[in-house]
């Protein structure tokens, strides 16, 4: 996997979600490089390597032993790792299955549904499949901006893709072509029991302003997971890191040395 990485300490990797590439933690990247190796990935088929063959599946589970993989080789770890939306569910696997591979956790409105007991099996509303795939049709035919507007829009909330700045909007052009096989590779359900096996310390953020169903996600993983806490930024939505950097960097920061506390106490 490409990756940059900036600063010397302990290793605090970073995994994208959605649309996405290592350029998205720049602001974390820089802001947290002071105290610690900050490494941002790009997970395969994404940009800057986005010709993978098309034999190569693309699988949120083959993301997560390849996160393993990676900190195994970059010879650093174990790691403090932090993943966003799918890249939050790709890390909570990595952790659950490589727990030799991660110190700590933060997950950032992490991506996938609940299953709660007693409910039917949890899958995405009707609703937004239909919607996610309007927006991968889109795509495919060539109206990029069309499609990824309402896909962007629907994960954050209403305008978001028409205010988002040239560079994210760059990004997202460049990673259009992996919204279609995401949408064929759906996000596995949480559950209570593999909650369990996810060990290291664990940090939930949510925006304030993200849509339900993350917030819902953060809420009850929190209440599951054996050593969880939560944070919220304030005025944001789900791209919580780069509308206030700093407020996300902090909480990152101090999680982790707290968490660096609770292992020397």
């Amino acid at each position: 996997m490409p990756y940059v990485v900036q600063g010397d300490g302990e290793l605090l990797l970073f995994v994208h979600g959605s649309l996405c590439d290592y350029r998205y933690w720049q602001p974390q990247v820089s802001g947290l490089s002071k105290h610690y190796q900050c490494v941002a990935v790009s997970l395969t088929h994404y940009w800057p390597a986005a010709g993978t063959p098309a034999d190569m599946p693309f699988s949120w589970s083959r993301h997560a032993d390849e996160v393993a993989e990676f900190i195994r080789r970059f010879g650093a770890g174990p790691a403090h790792v932090v993943g966003h939306s799918r890249g939050g569910c790709v890390t909570f696997h990595c952790a659950r299955r490589h727990p030799r591979q991660v110190r700590t956790l933060t997950l950032a409105d992490p991506g996938g549904p609940l299953q709660v007991a007693g409910r039917p099996p949890a899958k995405l509303p009707e609703p937004v499949n239909a919607l996610r795939a309007r927006a991968a049709q889109l795509i495919e035919e060539g109206d990029l901006d069309a499609g990824l507007q309402l896909f962007v829009d629907s994960v954050s909330r209403p305008g978001f893709w028409a205010k988002s700045t040239a560079a994210f909007q760059r990004m997202a052009i460049d990673n259009a072509h992996t919204l279609a096989r995401q949408f064929r590779d759906p996000l596995p359900p949480y559950t209570p029991e593999e909650a369990a096996q996810v060990r290291c310390p664990v940090l939930l953020v949510d925006g304030e302003k993200s849509p339900l169903m993350f917030r819902r996600t953060a809420e009850t993983l929190a209440s599951w997971l054996p050593d969880a806490r939560r944070q919220t930024v304030n005025g944001a939505s789900h791209g919580m890191n780069l509308a206030h950097p700093a407020a996300f960097n902090r909480y990152v920061d101090e999680f982790i040395r707290s968490a660096g506390e609770g292992r020397a106490g």
